[in-house]
């Protein structure tokens, strides 16, 4: 053999190693952005399980304050489609409402003395509220998990490896910032 063919191979075999250590790193990127997505989704599983206990519990208490309920369920609905389709904007905008309209509903339950006294609409609200501070935190971990992804996938010499396997960036998980302060006096006007 040649020492111009053993230089050659030489260089192939160095370049192949190092496109499959491309291409194992991209795999790597991509099932964490995947395992920090199912984190954010058993949270969100989690929560939307307790839901339908508060909305019962309130509807005891607030036959007419069905708006607030309706616009819960609704909400809840949007979201558990975009779960199912794993539409990253329609979740966020989904996830959005939803909490904008809990935080309505718990504003206005806190005007039923009756209610408010009721243990398990306090235990409820409390376990929400920690299923919430759970989701944003994982969130973050996602968004983290996706901008390293997909700045990996745009960057020189990955690019060429991602493309050639067709590996596509990931979205992100934005939530508009829905939580306001709810103002009382105009929900009973």
């Amino acid at each position: 053999m040649s020492l111009t063919l053993i230089i050659i191979l030489g260089i192939l075999v160095i370049a192949a190693l190092y496109a499959t250590l491309i291409y194992s790193n991209l795999v790597r990127l991509k099932q964490t952005v995947a395992k920090a997505w199912s984190n954010i989704d058993v949270a969100l599983k989690q929560r939307h399980d307790e839901l339908p206990k508060l909305l019962a519990l309130c509807k005891r208490y607030m036959q007419h304050e069905q708006e607030a309920l309706t616009r819960v369920v609704e909400a809840r609905g949007a979201v558990l489609a975009a779960q199912h389709t794993g539409d990253m904007r329609g979740l966020g905008l989904a996830e959005t409402e939803l909490r904008a309209g809990l935080d309505r509903l718990l504003a206005l339950a806190e005007h039923h003395p009756e209610l408010q006294a009721d243990r398990a609409l306090q235990q409820l609200a409390q376990r929400i509220a920690q299923l919430d501070d759970t989701i944003a935190d994982r969130r973050e971990l996602y968004n983290d998990s996706v901008n390293l992804n997909n700045m990996r996938l745009e960057q020189v010499p990955d690019v060429f490896i991602a493309r050639l396997f067709q590996f596509r960036p990931a979205e992100l998980l934005e939530f508009r910032d829905g939580r306001t302060d709810v103002d009382i006096a105009k929900l009973f006007a």
